[in-house]
Order: C-alpha cells, then structure tokens, then sequence
C-alpha cells in the first residue's frame, strides 16, 4: 500500500516542479526577447497565461499542504501568488485598466515583497540541505529583484531576469521529469539526485501540523505589508488600483488557508487569517476606488475589529507568545486606521504596515524553519498554560480533536463558530456608519459588511453544516445572504431613490424566514433565542427605512443590541474552547420536547476508522446498547446476542414486520465452533467455502441458538422454523462482533421504509433511539444481500429468498464446487486446523514458539 502512495506524492511534486519551470520558462522566453520599445509577449497573453500555471501551482501545494511535503507547499503557493498577482497585473495593463508607464509602480512593492519571501524560503533550505528547493526559490527571489531592477533603470537589462528564470527552468524541467519516471516506473527508475527524502517532513508533520499554512498566511501579510508602506517610503505615489491585484490575490489566498486551518482543527489560526483576509479586501476596495473617489471612515468603527484582534491575540498566547504578540500589531493597525479618517492612504497606518512587514519577515523564517528543521526556535511555547495552571477557577481544556467531534457523522472540520459570530459584530457595527451627502461607495463600510457578514459567514455556514451542525449552518447562510443583499443595496449606491415596495418585499421574506429561525432557536438555547431575535428587529429598521418610517436612531440601537449579543457569542465559543470550566453559559432551551431529538443529549456518533472508535461502539453494546453500523451494503442496527434486553429493544425500536424478521451475524465461522456438532457439515462447507460476503443463509432453527445466550429475546430471530444468518464482509462489521460476539440484525430503518444508505440517516430515521453509530459515509452499495434458502440443502438442492448484491449464478457455483469437495470426503476446511491441534498439543506449543 506505501508504494502507490509515494507514486502519487510523487506524481504531484512533479506537477509542481514542472509547473514552475512552465512558468519560468515562460517569463524566461519573454524577457531574452523583449526590448524597451516592445514587449515579446503582449501584456494579455502573458497574463493570462501567468494566472493558469498560478492555478496548477496552487493545486499542487494545496495537495501537498494535506501530506508531508510543507517546505514544498510553502514554495508552490508562494510562486502561485507571486505570479497570480503579476499576471493580474499584466492583464489590467493589456486591457488599458492601467497606463504602461504605472507598470513599475503596480508590480515594484508585490515583486519586492515575494524577492524576501522566497529568499527567506531559500535560506531555510539551504538549513535543512534541498538543493532543489534553493536553486528554486533563490533563483526565483533574484529574478524577481533584477526584475525590480529593470522596471526601476530602463538602462538595465532584462537578460539578467531572464538568466535567472532559465537556471530554474533547466533544475525544475531535471527534477520534475525525475519525480515523474520515479512515477510512472512505480519506484523502479529515479535519476540522480531527484530522491525525495520525507523522514525530516513525516517527523515535521507530526510536531507542526499546518505550519505550510502559516508560512503561505505570513507571505500574504508580508505582501499586504509591502504594498502599504510603499507609498510611505516613497517606492510608489499612492495607493492605486494597480496595487489592487496584490491585495486581493494575498485574500483569496488566506482564505484559502483559513479552510486549510479548519481542517488542521486549528480554529484560532483560521480566525486569525479570516480576519487578516479580510483587512486585504478592505485595503483592495480602497485602492480600487483611490481613482475615483477618496474613501473616508466616518467613525471610528475599526476600534471593534481592534477589539476582536486583541482577544484573538490573547487565546493566541496558549499556541505561542511570539504569536499572541504578532497578532497585537494587527489590533494596533486597526486602532491607526481608525485614528485617521482616510485610514489606508495616511501615515499612521502605512507606519504600522511597514512593522508588520519587519515583523512578518521574522515570523516567515521562525515558522519555516521549525517546521523543517530538528532544531526548534524558542517561540514561548508552554508560558500560558504554566500561567493558567497556577490559577485555580480555571482548567485549561487539553488540545484534543474530540472537541470539535460534529453531531451527525465525522467531518475533516473545526468548529467555525467564533469567525461566524465574530463577522456578525463587524457587520452590525459597520452599519451604523451613516453616509448623508457622501458617496456611499466611498463610506468604508462595504468590505466589512459584504465580505464580513456576507462571504465570509458563507464559509463558516459551509463548515457547519459539514460539521452536522443544520441549525447553525442555516443562521450562518441566512444572516451571510441578508448582509451581502442589504450591503450591495445600501452602500453599493443602489439603494438611494430605489425605495420602494419593491424593497420591503424582499425585506419581508427574510423577516419570514428569520422567523422560522427564531421559533427554532427557543429549542436551542436562551442565548441563541436572544441572538434571531435582536437579528429579527434588525430586519425591522431595514423594513421601517425601506417605507420610509424609520424612527431617529432605532437602526443604530438594535444593531448595537445585536452586535454585543454576536460579541458574547464570540466570546464565549473561543473562551470554552479554551477552558474547560468555568464555562461561558448560554442557557437552558426555553421549550423542550418530549420524544426524537427533545433536548436529549445526542448519541456518539464516532469514525469506524478509528479503532477506539469500534472499541467505544462496542463497550456500549456489551452494556446493553443498540448502535448503527456500517456493512458491505447498508447500515444496520444490532445489538449483542448475550443481552437479550438489547436484543428486544431493537426489535422495539424497529417495529419488525413479520415478513422481514431479525437475522443472526457472525465475525466468522469460527465463532459456529460451539455448536458445530448441531450443523450440517455440507452447510458448514457451503459457510466457509461463501463467507464472508454479501450471502445470507436461511437455515433450520435449532436448540443450538441457546448457546448465544438470547433466552426468551431468541423468538424475535427468524422465524419458528428457520432463522438467517450472515458473516459480512466488511473489515469495520466483523471487527466489532469479533469484539462483542454473534449480533441480532437488522436494517436502520422504520419498517416500509427505504433502506438507510449514509451514517447521518441512522439518526435522522431512528433519532435518540439508537445509542451509538459507527459513521463510515456513504454505503460502498445500495443493494441489499443475497438470500440463500439452505434449509434443504442435505437434499443437495439450495433456493433463494432474494437475489441482491450477489448474482445468482456465482451463488450456485459456489454451492456446486463444495458439493464436489463434499463427495470426496473431504473434511469441512474450516475446522480441520482446529481438530489437528486437539489431537496434537506439541504442535501447538511449537506453533506458539514460532509466532
């Protein structure tokens, strides 16, 4: 199984390292060829073309972010957004967007920043001995400042660009097409020097977890940072719309890592770079209007997002204090863009960029190099929790998976919650921004509304809802649908004569729904009824001011009103996902019900491919329990055959038809041992020669069923004359009637229904009466097992009940070669070894000897 997996890895850094050197040897082409008065590759195309390899190159360290290869990842997707952002550029400049002389001032401070990044990348592998990763990553960090060079001094040459792209070119094309023939020849053929070593990054994965992730997320603040104190240092005039594609590449990107963090299950570093994202589509909309109109901040609204910076950075503290004290400086730039009201084009606020990129650089190599390299930087690592231990009313909570364990099912996911609510207090507190007389797409209010509120709760309603969280996945979408609506309208200059009846229809709906939400929240809990109804009064003020009845100052209170009850909520998730007490209450359900789902605590819904997993699964059967489990078809109930009280329970909780009673499943034949002397040994051939697979077998009733120890519960097994009985062939089934013993089945679904297919169906149909699921997705088929009537079979004739997953005819080919075999005397193979060891102990003690 190892070598197709490092086939693959291989495989994918071929895509990689071929990918740069396509995109070197692209701008390598361009730039021998180009002069002064013209471009070899016109502005379009290169663009173009930039942004496709970008994709590949993203593609590639993204997959390589979900294996071991992070220094590899990091140095994917930093040249992805080295060359996105260029060729967005390129793009605005061939389409006539910018002038060909505000080339230079549009690429200097992206190119400078990516010139650091790759060479901090570079000096990092050099540390930890990959030459390819150097040659790379230097080699491109030199082209990018010769680069820097020429657009500065026309005097200057662009061969020496082009020298260096080629030198990447000619390692990239060696190394990629090695990483490929190692590929293709499964592991037989690999060049000199293309090995790929993955001892040092297993060992890293294990330590450091999603530490590409960071090293990606502070490349992009790095980039930010460069952009912004540029005007400052006199690099560039001002913020201009050229600067735009660096912003919002270095956005899209940290987005991309907030996902990426979610599903490392690190919720505050996937805040963290939510919130920096979303400080990069504020900056880009800003610089995309600096054309046009000067965008001011009326009041001091980022003092909130200030606010959430410094409680992040607290909570951050546990992780590292290097950390805690990195994400201060992002609360300090939100406090300087709110001390000065044209905040991004002022120097305050560029002053504290121009930190941030000192800073950042620092982090980038800290990160980088513990997370390839033995040796570790100290970062402060462990001061929190020594900190907390010696206070009494708190217990930290361990860093334990488990916590973010969803309700229905296993998910790849952390909990996104305290983005989502965080999002909720920025665009509640963004609209109380009034704009009067002032362009409303000059009011700095969309960003935080449309992005924030909008896009951003999109995300966190997309992760909850994989997480099984249904009610919060469907505020999260909801109230992300209003903001974005409500904010396009508002402040996007569309809203202003456009009131009309036309609006309060739309607004209506919304009030609808939301009033679905809030009679739902009362089963929920008091903070979560608080939290739709404040939300409900919000749609009110829209509503009153789309009529033009809106009474002075009744939109800014509620949306205080609500963005202190979104402020609790935050607070409360990212501090009880800290603590394990005391804990941030959120109160008792107002109305609870009796029956499926009343306010009961959920059963555990645990991954099958976990072995503690089975393990817990099963102490719950030998207690008495009932679960849901996965099969080589559908999922089913059982309940162990030594405690007939489970064993009546299922039949209860199921309503068994008469037509469709409850069958009897075994690990293997070997678990038939105690009551072979009772079966027929044709029919025990036929068992081993059958099993395991998707063959049930109908076969006579008999006192042997008393061994099991089902007592009185026997009689809901089979009919009065005959009972089926299965051995399944799935790994995850066998192993845990292996641990429980022979299991009473039957399918996890309300009789007459469709049979249940997915491990989030068991509880839909069953709800709380089921007291555990083993969650394996989807079933691997929708078919039901074949049915095999053995009640007749010393006749030497067999029937069937039903034909399901296994085809008739290879059921009868079976049953012919064993009655074959049965001819020949020969004994039944599945219990010949054990007769064997009977008779002769001192083999068996030389078996144990050898094993």
């Amino acid at each position: 199984n190892q070598l197709p997996t490092m086939a693959q890895h291989s495989l994918h850094v071929s895509i990689g390292i071929l990918g740069i050197s396509g995109g070197s040897l692209l701008l390598l082409v361009n730039n021998y060829a180009s002069s002064p008065e013209k471009d070899f590759i016109p502005h379009t195309a290169l663009g173009i073309l930039l942004v496709i390899i970008a994709v590949l190159l993203a593609y590639a360290g993204i997959s390589h972010s979900l294996s071991h290869a992070q220094l590899f990842s990091s140095l994917c997707l930093t040249v992805s957004a080295l060359w996105c952002g260029s060729g967005l550029v390129y793009i605005l400049v061939g389409q006539a967007v910018l002038q060909p002389t505000e080339l230079r001032s549009s690429l200097v401070p992206g190119l400078a920043a990516f010139t650091l990044a790759l060479f901090v990348i570079g000096s990092v592998a050099v540390a930890v001995k990959k030459a390819v990763l150097v040659i790379i990553a230097v080699g491109i960090s030199l082209a990018s400042a010769h680069q820097i060079a020429g657009l500065s001094s026309s005097g200057f040459g662009q061969s020496a660009t082009a020298a260096n792209y080629l030198l990447v070119c000619l390692v990239g094309v060696y190394f990629g097409f090695g990483r490929l023939l190692y590929s293709i020849t499964h592991g037989k053929l690999e060049p000199p020097g293309t090995g790929w070593s993955r001892k040092a990054e297993l060992k890293a994965e294990q330590n450091q977890g999603c530490s590409d992730a960071v090293s990606v997320g502070l490349v992009m603040n790095l980039l930010s940072a460069s952009v912004l104190a540029c005007p400052l240092l006199g690099v560039v005039p001002q913020l201009s719309i050229g600067h735009v594609p660096w912003l919002w590449t270095a956005g899209v990107f940290q987005l991309g890592m907030c996902v990426l963090f979610y599903r490392a299950m690190d919720t505050l570093a996937a805040t963290f770079y939510g919130f920096t994202a979303l400080l990069k589509f504020a900056e880009g909309y800003s610089a995309l209007l600096s054309s046009s109109v000067q965008p001011v901040s009326p009041i001091p609204f980022p003092i909130v997002f200030s606010v959430l910076f410094s409680i992040l950075a607290l909570f951050s503290c546990q992780k590292s204090l290097l950390e805690g004290l990195y994400q201060l400086f992002f609360a300090a730039y939100c406090i300087a863009i709110a001390a000065q009201p044209q905040g991004f084009f002022q120097g305050g606020t560029q002053g504290v960029q121009g930190a941030i990129f000192v800073f950042s650089a620092g982090m980038l190599f800290i990160t980088t190099f513990n997370m390839v390299s033995p040796t570790m930087i100290p970062t402060g690592q462990g001061h929190f929790k020594a900190l907390v231990t010696r206070m009494q009313r708190l217990t930290l909570r361990a860093h334990d998976k488990n916590l973010h364990v969803p309700y229905l099912g296993y998910s790849k996911y952390a909990d996104a919650e305290v983005l989502g609510h965080a999002c909720n207090v920025l665009a509640a507190f963004a609209i109380t921004a009034t704009v009067g007389d002032i362009h409303p797409l000059s009011v700095l209010v969309l960003p935080w509304v449309v992005v924030a509120g909008g896009a951003l709760q999109l995300l966190c309603g997309s992760v909850a809802f994989a997480r099984g969280k249904t009610f919060e996945s469907t505020v999260f979408i909801l109230y992300g649908v209003m903001w974005a609506v409500w904010g396009l309208t508002r402040y996007g200059g569309f809203y202003g004569e456009t009131r009309s009846f036309n609006v309060a229809v739309g607004i209506i709906s919304f009030m609808l729904f939301n009033c679905l939400v809030t009679a739902a929240a009362l089963f929920v809990s008091v903070a979560w009824f608080a939290y739709a109804l404040t939300f409900q009064l919000i749609l009110i003020s829209f509503l009153l001011d789309a009529v033009g009845a809106l009474p002075y100052g009744y939109d800014i209170g509620v949306t205080i009103i609500f963005g202190l009850v979104s402020f609790y909520f935050f607070l409360a998730h990212i501090f009880n996902s800290t603590f394990q007490s005391p804990l941030i209450p959120f109160g008792k359900p107002l109305v609870k019900l009796s029956g499926v789902g009343g306010g009961s605590d959920i059963c555990p819904h645990v991954p099958a491919r976990k072995a503690t997993s089975v393990q817990q699964i099963a102490e719950i059967m030998k207690n008495g329990g009932i679960c849901g489990m996965p099969t080589d078809t559908v999922y089913v109930l059982v309940a162990a055959c030594n405690r007939p009280d489970a064993v009546v329970k299922a039949y209860k909780v199921k309503k068994q038809a008469q037509d469709r009673p409850m069958s009897l499943w075994i690990s293997s034949i070997k678990q038939l041992e105690p009551v072979r002397h009772l079966l027929s040994p044709l029919l025990l051939d036929f068992m081993e020669a059958a099993w395991p697979s998707s063959i049930s077998m109908v076969i006579p009733r008999g006192p042997w069923m008393d061994t099991f120890g089902l007592g009185d519960a026997a009689k809901h097994i089979g009919t009065p004359q005959s009972i089926a009985i299965r051995n399944p062939d799935c790994s995850v089934a066998t192993h845990l009637i292996n641990m429980v013993g022979p299991v009473a089945v039957t399918s996890a679904n309300p009789s007459g229904e469709a049979d249940t297919t997915h491990h989030n169906q068991v509880y839909a149909k069953l709800g709380n009466k089921v007291d555990g699921v083993l969650c394996d997705g989807p079933s691997p088929e929708n078919i039901a097992s074949t049915v095999v009537d053995c009640t007749k079979i010393e006749t030497g004739h067999i029937g069937f009940f039903r034909v399901g997953l296994i085809p008739k005819s290879k059921v009868l080919h079976i049953f012919e070669e064993v009655q074959k075999r049965h001819r020949l005397g020969q004994t039944n193979p599945a219990f010949e070894y054990d007769l064997q060891l009977s008779f002769r102990p001192d083999l068996e003690i030389n078996i144990l000897i050898k094993y």
